[in-house]
């Protein structure tokens, strides 16, 4: 039996926003079910600003800011205006991710290799505001020894290939993630992961050793609307620590 302590759980706020985007109205508001969150022991808020603010808005991150009592994870791109406002926003922990405008959710993990530049010079100044940085990443070792190099305390595992597979595939890309997370260890990485999560495929995952940290969204956010949001968060709290029983 694992014994390691279980992951925290961080909730993704981003598809109450969605909700209410879909009629640009004031309601549901993603602070309000944040705050039931953290009441059924969410360890931590995570929010994706992206550049088309298709769901969490400029405001909704500051009020976040101001409301929460737990961590406040902002997922960001390399997009300069949205770095311009991380700098300035206050959160405890700062995911980088990529973006594409065009994409129904983010697709894949971030190709650190390629954006060596750029993330070498937004890392320091991340770490400055005192947040830690995390790289979202696939679990992949060149990633990871980029992500290394560069001085990011995390990276987040890209869970999303495994939750969008079956069977043998799936035990293969399970299988990846524990060398992922095994090898950012030896690499003096702390481990998240996320993307993809649910009810049904989270126990394998929050049973990886290394794994410090899950953020989940969509299926909490999903399960939400039938059982309520303190109920969602804790039958998926009840998985993540059963995980490591």
């Amino acid at each position: 039996m694992n014994e390691a302590p279980a992951p925290r759980l961080h909730v993704n706020c981003d598809h109450v926003a969605t909700v209410r985007q879909a009629r640009h109205a004031a309601f549901p508001d993603p602070v309000e079910w944040a705050l039931l969150a953290e009441g059924a022991g969410a360890q931590g808020i995570t929010v994706h600003l992206r550049k088309d603010r298709r769901h969490i808005q400029d405001h909704d991150v500051l009020r976040m800011r101001r409301a929460i009592g737990t961590l406040l994870n902002l997922e960001l791109s390399l997009d300069p205006e949205i770095i311009a406002f991380t700098l300035e926003c206050g959160a405890d922990e700062y995911c980088i991710v990529p973006e594409n405008r065009q994409e129904v959710t983010t697709e894949g993990g971030l190709d650190v290799v390629s954006e060596r530049a750029r993330l070498s010079s937004l890392i320091p100044r991340l770490v400055e505001t005192g947040g830690a940085v995390s790289l979202f990443v696939d679990p992949d070792e060149v990633q990871l020894e980029a992500s290394a190099e560069l001085g990011a305390q995390f990276v987040e595992l890209h869970t999303g290939t495994y939750a969008n597979a079956a069977g043998d595939e799936q035990q293969r890309e399970l299988e990846r993630l524990h060398r992922a997370a095994a090898r950012g260890v030896e690499l003096g990485l702390r481990v998240n992961a996320g993307h993809g999560l649910d009810y049904q495929n989270v126990k394998p995952v929050a049973a990886i050793e290394q794994v410090e940290e899950l953020n989940i969204g969509h299926s909490i956010v999903a399960r939400s609307l039938m059982v309520g949001a303190a109920a969602a968060v804790r039958e998926m709290l009840a998985l993540v620590r059963a995980a490591r029983g």
